[in-house]
């Protein structure tokens, strides 16, 4: 194998891995040495015990003492009255670096008015391209789901994500990025409403549901979620992520099952 076809194969291998996105125009050694951030940009960590109904930013560890950060955001987010005051809001937040490396920031789609709100876990490459949740392969395969219980975006759904930027490669959110994005979350949903929440996939329903549990443990049952600016807890339905049912398709009939309690409760409310 000549030199020119390795490297090409190294690029395929780090497509196929959704790693499209350079985050700098030069490449940069991991030996290097690394130039710390000005002071002036640094978040004051604080110790504290949350409890289940605090919400506060998870940290997904298994100390009882949480480090919790109270990020500028939070702050920022409590000030929107209104969606549209909460777009401009996070428009301007400019403390999470992944804004840097996104295309666009993707907000929200679907109906506002939804009685039902759905939340995944970050924009992929075609989320990031057209500036909607759940555009690509995981979000045709997410309206096939909803559809047979007679549910749609255009009509009775509402969907966001807990990172409204892509993170480079389609990784996961870290702790830090998903802390300086909750409380953008926590008022989107305040704002919203709904009456049910949907956590699509692993991060959603750890970050929203404040644990360390995985989705496996998690999905199938009802949770309630509360925040200050909310009258009365709402319940929460975790779900495996559309991405996974692509990898493993067998896992579908259990998604089946979680959108049929989810009709089931729907038609209670009724």
């Amino acid at each position: 194998m000549t030199l020119n076809n390795k490297i090409i194969n190294i690029i395929e291998w780090h497509v196929d891995a959704g790693v499209t996105v350079a985050v700098g125009e030069e490449p940069r050694s991991l030996y290097a040495v690394r130039v710390e951030p000005p002071a002036a940009n640094i978040v004051p960590v604080i110790q504290a015990v949350a409890s289940p109904s605090t919400n506060f930013p998870p940290q997904f560890d298994s100390n009882p003492m949480k480090k919790t950060i109270s990020p500028p955001s939070r702050r920022l987010a409590q000030q929107c009255q209104t969606l549209e005051e909460l777009r401009q809001a996070m428009s301007n937040f400019n403390d999470c670096p992944l804004k840097l490396t996104a295309t666009n920031m993707v907000f929200s789609d679907g109906n506002p008015e939804a009685k039902i709100m759905v939340i995944g876990e970050a924009p992929g490459a075609d989320e990031d391209i057209q500036g909607k949740p759940f555009v690509g392969l995981s979000g045709k395969l997410l309206d096939r789901m909803f559809a047979t219980i007679g549910l749609s975006r255009q009509e009775n759904i509402y969907i966001i994500n807990i990172v409204p930027w892509r993170p480079p490669g389609n990784r996961q959110p870290t702790t830090q990025e998903i802390t300086q994005c909750l409380p953008f979350v926590q008022r989107h949903i305040e704002l919203i409403r709904p009456d049910l929440l949907i956590l699509v996939g692993g991060v959603a329903a750890k970050t929203i549901l404040d644990t360390n549990e995985g989705i496996m443990r998690l999905r199938g049952r009802w949770h309630d979620y509360t925040s200050e600016g909310l009258e009365a807890p709402i319940k929460c339905m975790a779900t495996f992520h559309p991405a996974f049912l692509l990898r493993s398709p067998a896992q579908k009939a259990q998604v089946w099952r979680d959108l049929l309690t989810v009709q089931q409760e729907q038609h209670s409310r009724k």
